[in-house]
């Protein structure tokens, strides 16, 4: 497990009042953490291209957070200079009637990474936890049973070589209330804006104390959750980046060994 100020220990008392959403770290402002987050972008480029020609061990990283919270922008920038072959990302929207017909966790084991891969999850199998709990859209009883199938999931996807790794970005309501306000104020981010989100963010406290369940009974040796402090971005990227890169550094990635006898081949 990775050493990290942003992990949940698995079995440690967890609150989310206790962990900021505003933090610079070591770093005073932005342009004090560039270098650094661009350092991690070039390192995480290179362990990627191994990690796909290796085709050993499989990437899976999961962001979830409350409306605003910049999942969209974290993906975005994260894995800019990565290979988009080796790369996919999936947005989890409402299900599909196919979905419902099927378990909570049928969609997301449809797109879990091959080996070689980076698997992107916008969203997860987490809603079942989240938005079916806070809407009371299954019984108690059947959203507390799946935070079991959800440890014992991922164990399994764990034993047959997925590295999982879970980021909750975790912003203020203060900074959720402007980003939301922004997206009615730019035109260029109007697209952006659901009129279901003021709805939403009504639930607040809600979703917090279904947020703090899942990621304290869920986090676990074999896949960790970190609270990421997201109210600025680039102190996000900073730890989303130097998360992922140290995760793929203890992977012991390698390109895989030249034919036999490559260099007495000659292009004519």
């Amino acid at each position: 497990m990775i050493d990290s100020p942003f992990i949940v220990k698995p079995g440690k008392k967890f609150s989310l009042a206790d962990r900021k959403t505003s933090e610079r770290g070591d770093f005073k402002e932005k342009e004090d953490a560039d270098p650094a987050v661009d350092k991690h972008l070039n390192k995480l480029a290179h362990l990627q291209e191994m990690l796909y020609a290796q085709n050993k061990h499989a990437l899976l990283i999961i962001f979830q957070a409350m409306d605003g919270g910049g999942k969209d922008g974290a993906i975005e920038h994260i894995f800019k200079r990565t290979n988009p072959q080796g790369v996919a990302v999936t947005s989890f929207k409402k299900p599909s009637e196919l979905e419902l017909a099927h378990d909570f966790l049928w969609r997301e084991h449809l797109v879990v990474p091959r080996k070689g891969m980076i698997g992107i999850f916008n969203r997860s199998h987490y809603e079942g936890v989240l938005v079916e709990r806070v809407h009371n859209l299954v019984p108690k009883k059947q959203w507390q049973a799946r935070y079991a199938h959800i440890n014992a999931w991922e164990k399994m996807l764990a034993d047959e070589g997925v590295t999982i790794l879970k980021f909750f970005l975790h912003i203020s309501k203060d900074t959720q209330r402007e980003r939301l306000q922004a997206r009615l104020d730019e035109q260029e981010k109007h697209w952006k804006f659901d009129p279901n989100d003021i709805n939403e963010r009504k639930l607040w406290y809600e979703y917090q104390s279904a947020y703090e369940d899942a990621i304290g009974k869920c986090s676990t040796e074999w896949a960790p959750w970190f609270v990421v402090p997201a109210d600025r971005k680039w102190f996000r990227n900073w730890v989303i980046g130097d998360t992922i890169v140290r995760a793929m550094e203890k992977l012991d990635l390698k390109f895989p060994e030249a034919v036999e006898g490559i260099r007495k081949y000659k292009i004519e």
